[in-house]
């Protein structure tokens, strides 16, 4: 009798177990499916040649078009900025001729041209400044307030690199952003 109880015992045990296991594995796979959903790749094909290009990581380009259009790219920023990576058109004009072409700002609607300069800014104030949470905000907001931010000694590391954003709100939109080029790169690009 007392071994048929210990035998009942341990399959109960066991399972369980597996059943542990079960929801465990179920819980994971629920939770990267949701992660693949709320960070989709799309312009996957102008975003691997743009970023290839001008050296800057996928996942930076992915969060960023992420979490300033939502990959819509018609979508218009109350403050006038356009397209997938949100390009004022005084940006662009000044991009344009860094590039030596001569394009009309309406044309950031267009997604290759929108991601193609978006991601050589990136690449051009990466350059500048070292950090992409540095990009990040000036991708934000604009380059002379980063700056003026950067002039203040409690925003600034030793280095000086930007390391406290004054502007609360702004602060958590580049969090986010940071977060999500870790879950891309969580998602899509480790091995």
């Amino acid at each position: 009798m007392k071994f048929k109880d210990t035998v009942q015992r341990s399959a109960v045990i066991i399972g369980i177990l597996l059943l542990g296991l079960l929801c465990g594995f179920l819980f994971q796979l629920l939770g990267h499916n949701s992660d693949l959903r709320k960070h989709p790749r799309e312009y996957t094909e102008i975003i691997e040649k743009y970023a290839a290009e001008y050296g800057v990581p996928e996942q930076v380009v992915y969060a960023t078009v992420l979490n300033l259009s939502r990959f819509r790219s018609n979508f218009v920023s109350d403050d006038g900025r356009i397209g997938l990576t949100q390009l004022d058109p005084d940006t662009f004009r000044a991009l344009t001729v860094m590039t030596k072409e001569t394009l009309d700002p309406g044309i950031l609607y267009d997604p290759d041209t929108n991601i193609k300069y978006g991601t050589y800014m990136m690449s051009y104030l990466f350059t500048k400044y070292n950090r992409w949470k540095t990009v990040v905000a000036i991708m934000l907001t604009d380059e002379e307030t980063v700056v003026e931010w950067m002039s203040r000694e409690e925003n600034t590391d030793d280095q000086g690199n930007l390391i406290r954003i004054p502007n609360k709100e702004l602060a958590q939109r580049v969090k986010i952003i940071e977060e999500d080029i870790e879950t891309y790169s969580k998602l899509y690009y480790s091995e």
